[in-house]
Order: structure tokens, then sequence, then C-alpha cells
């Protein structure tokens, strides 16, 4: 997560957007950066309204705005299973090593998925308690250049993305079937998506 006090804005880190590259070229500008461990990294808005909103805006009435990008549901999910090839995680219950990307989506399609297949929603990262969207300005990952251009213009800075935390390269197609199943079971992951700039 990354605050600019000046210029009351706050980014908000969703898991396998892309904020990395984002902090890396950002963290020098910022006020605050929040890099470790990964859950005050990636806290979402709901944790960011309750207890780090109240530190950042001390003395005035409005906060600062808040952004987040999001990332197409079936490239988000083949992201995290990409990142839970890599043998460092053989072995591990994380691992999707052996595990078809099909086989990992019905997974992360359950109730109470395994422990493989558990990555969160980033319709729920993005949300308050009362269900409404937390964030003033939510880019799609696909239009990257549209959040670069906004971030430009708030910041005043040329951003320069490096290329950081980047999945192992797979040639993954997802099944009709499960593609269908995914967008029954998780529509709303499906709907945040849409509602993001593109």
């Amino acid at each position: 997560m990354l605050v600019f006090a000046k210029e009351q804005l706050v980014i908000l880190a969703v898991p396998k957007t892309g904020t990395s590259a984002l902090s890396a070229a950002l963290a020098p500008r910022a006020s605050m950066v929040l890099r470790n461990p990964p859950s005050i990294k990636h806290v979402n808005m709901r944790r960011y309204q309750r207890f780090l909103r109240p530190l950042i805006n001390q003395s005035q009435e409005t906060g600062p705005e808040v952004m987040a990008i999001i990332r197409h549901p079936v490239d988000w999910l083949g992201s995290w299973y990409r990142y839970r090839t890599r043998d460092a995680l053989l072995g591990h219950e994380n691992s999707t090593a052996n595990i078809s990307f099909d086989d990992f989506v019905l997974e992360y399609c359950k109730g109470k998925p395994a422990e493989f297949a558990k990555v969160g929603s980033q319709n729920k990262f993005v949300r308050l308690n009362d269900d409404n969207l937390g964030v003033d300005h939510l880019f799609r990952y696909e239009s990257l250049n549209k959040a670069v251009q906004f971030l430009e213009q708030r910041l005043d800075v040329e951003i320069d993305l490096p290329m950081r935390n980047v999945s192992p390269v797979l040639d993954l197609q997802l099944s009709p079937d499960i593609k269908d199943k995914l967008h029954e079971k998780r529509s709303e992951e499906f709907a945040i998506w849409e509602r993001a700039q593109s």
C-alpha cells in the first residue's frame, strides 16, 4: 500500500495486479509505504477504513481518495495458479504444481476451497463493511496505462514500471464449462471488473 499525504491519495495493493511494480516505481515519492508482512502490504478496503485511515487522516474531515487496480477474474486466477506452481512451493499445501488449471478454478468456486485455491476475492478487497465500493478510482489491470496516466497527472511524476513479481509463463486454457461455472459461482468478480475503468 502506498500513501501520498500531500496529494491525498492512497493506492491499495490488490494481489496479482501489478502493484509490486507500482510500489517499486513510486515508493521514493510516497509518504508511507507498507511492504511487509503481506497482510499489511495487501491491506483491503475494510481494514484500511478501520485501522489505517484514522492514522493517515488525523486532521482533515475528508480522507484521502483511494485507488485500486483489479484484473479480469480468469487472468487473475491464472496468475495465482502460475505463481503457486513455482518450485519453492513443491510439497506445500498451496502448491498447484500437480493440479490442472480447470481443477484449480473449480476448487476456487467452492464455498470453502482447499488451501491451494484460497486466493481471496478482488470484489471483497475493494468494498467497505456495508458492501459499498470503497475505492474512488478503480482501474483494470488490462488497461494499466490508464492507471499510470492518472497517477502521473495526480502525482506530477513520470512513471516507468519495472517488471516485478512475475509468475512463471504457462499456456492456460480454461474449459468452457468451467468458465461458465466460474461466471455462475463468482459473478460478483466479473461485475466489479466490468465496473472498473477500461
